[in-house]
């Protein structure tokens, strides 16, 4: 995400923390990051990890999360695949996740950049205003947080779908031609009674910046915003979504924010304070370090964090 943002703190306001922090890491997730960690001094391997026998969900630290506000009548574009056959469409409402209902949110939106007052519009997110939407980053090259979320989200999408599932997302292509706004977003999953609703972004952060985080809802109860009832649902599909987008990516947890765990827990974040349903936000990465913003603009790699994200969400489901 670009800075200023409706959904996060510039980089300055954050409490960024720098390094390894070897001794905090094998406190905090010795099964996970330490494996991360081997895994990297010997040089890395292959892809070719069988389906959930990856990282435990259970060796990241679960920590609490943040909620979100009243909003006007909304309803979720249809979900489509570009590219996809008619076969993998079809294939909601028959499989192990038949009857669940997964809302994907897509953040930012190409044409943002093109109706500045409307995305720059206040809304109540219920512990504060904050703006409708934002721009969104890209990497230095030009490929934009909007094309990137989408595509991920398209391609979580069909393989969530491919299990019958039924998938709702708060945007898609040129629909809505902005926005919509962080309050909208969180009520489509709201009004679609999700079983899980995942927002993905990408960051906007310094070169050397790099690694994931998944952001939890933490506890508000403030106007509209109540994520009370779920903060724990919500913390242990974030866990689950981290453990397995690490398995599946071999992207490391954040070395900015998090300490290493790669879960951050906000309460400023409208599409998490005023979300009904479980909900988390995870930043695939950071745009604008060299490294990371290689591994975001391949499709492989998109791939391999579509996979990472669905194992988790259907583990959560499955649970």
């Amino acid at each position: 995400m670009s800075y200023p943002d409706p959904e996060f703190e510039s980089p300055e306001r954050r409490s960024a923390r720098r390094g390894p922090l070897l001794v905090a890491l094998a406190a905090l997730v010795p099964g996970a990051l330490l494996g991360w960690m081997v895994y990297e001094a010997v040089g890395g391997g292959g892809s070719g990890v069988s389906p959930r026998a990856g990282v435990p969900a259970s060796a990241f630290s679960r920590t609490s999360a943040a909620a979100s506000s009243p909003v006007r009548s909304v309803s979720a574009p249809s979900f489509a695949s570009p590219g996809d056959d008619a076969k993998g469409a079809a294939g909601a409402g028959a499989g192990p996740l038949a009857g669940k209902v997964i809302v994907i949110d897509p953040g930012h939106n190409q044409g943002n950049f093109q109706h500045p007052a409307e995305i720059n519009r206040q809304v109540d997110i219920g512990t504060n205003w904050k703006e409708c939407d934002a721009i969104g980053t890209s990497t230095k090259a030009g490929y934009t947080e909007a094309d990137f979320t989408l595509d991920v989200a398209h391609r979580l999408g069909a393989l969530l779908e491919r299990q019958g599932a039924t998938v709702k997302l708060t945007r898609d292509g040129d629909t809505p031609p902005w926005g919509p706004c962080v309050t909208e977003r969180a009520q489509i999953g709201n009004e679609a009674h999700a079983d899980a609703a995942i927002s993905i972004h990408a960051d906007d952060s310094a070169e050397g910046d790099r690694g994931f985080h998944v952001i939890l809802p933490g506890t508000v109860h403030a106007g509209a915003a109540d994520t009370r009832p779920i903060v724990g649902p919500s913390r242990d599909l974030g866990a689950r979504v981290a453990g397995f987008f690490l398995r599946e990516t071999r992207e490391p947890p954040s070395n900015y924010v998090g300490e290493g765990t790669g879960l951050v827990t906000r309460t400023d974040l409208g599409g998490l304070n005023l979300s009904t349903v479980p909900k988390v936000f995870i930043e695939c990465g950071n745009m604008r370090d060299s490294k990371d913003s290689a591994l975001l603009a391949h499709g492989a790699w998109r791939q391999k964090a579509a996979q990472g994200l669905f194992e988790g969400i259907a583990d959560f489901l499955n649970r």
